[in-house]
This record gives C-alpha cells, structure tokens and sequence, in this order.
C-alpha cells in the first residue's frame, strides 16, 4: 500500500524501505498511480525520486495519522518519493458510457 499527498508542490507517496516495491522502484522508477472517485478518474505516470528528509517523511505522517502506527518521520523505515517528469490523465466515466 502506498500513500500519497502533495508537499512543496509536489505529488509524494510513502512506504517502507523494508518492502519490496521499495526495492523494484529503485531499480525501475517508473511508476503509475491511480483513483477513482464517484464516475471520475484520474492517472498519474512518472519516475519516482526517494525524499530522505524528516520534512518530507513529517508532513506525509501529519496528512495521514493512521500511518503513525506503523511508521515513524525518524525511523530508518519510512521513506516518501516525489514524481518527476510526472504526468496527468482525467477522465470521466461517463464519456465511456455514452460513447456507444
């Protein structure tokens, strides 16, 4: 699972650097994330770069509390990544709908 929010005008994710996503987005930082909302959706596409600092880690734990169960801002764990080159897809679902 991954969590995301936006922090110096750009969009963050967060995980563990224990996990293997961790692992293959350092290898392959090419990434995609998704949501949908009611009929809407959205993609983003980009490279993922690893944010070390405790600034960075903070604001991500301070959006989403529930994150403090698991991970700490200051424990060797917890790292957030920032997209670059990073771009957008809004859609939607009812363009599909009518389409036919």
């Amino acid at each position: 699972m991954a969590w995301s929010t936006s922090f110096e005008g750009r969009l963050y994710i967060q995980t563990g650097k224990k996990k293997d996503v961790y692992r293959q987005l350092l290898a392959n930082p090419k990434a995609e994330i998704c949501g949908v909302k009611g009929g809407d959706w959205w993609r983003v596409s980009g490279e993922l770069v690893p944010d070390d600092r405790v600034e960075a880690k903070r604001h991500m734990m301070d959006a989403y509390p529930a994150l403090r169960r698991m991970y700490d801002e200051n424990d060797d764990n917890t790292i957030v990544l920032y997209f670059k080159n990073a771009t957008a897809r809004f859609c939607s679902m009812v363009c599909y709908v009518n389409s036919s």
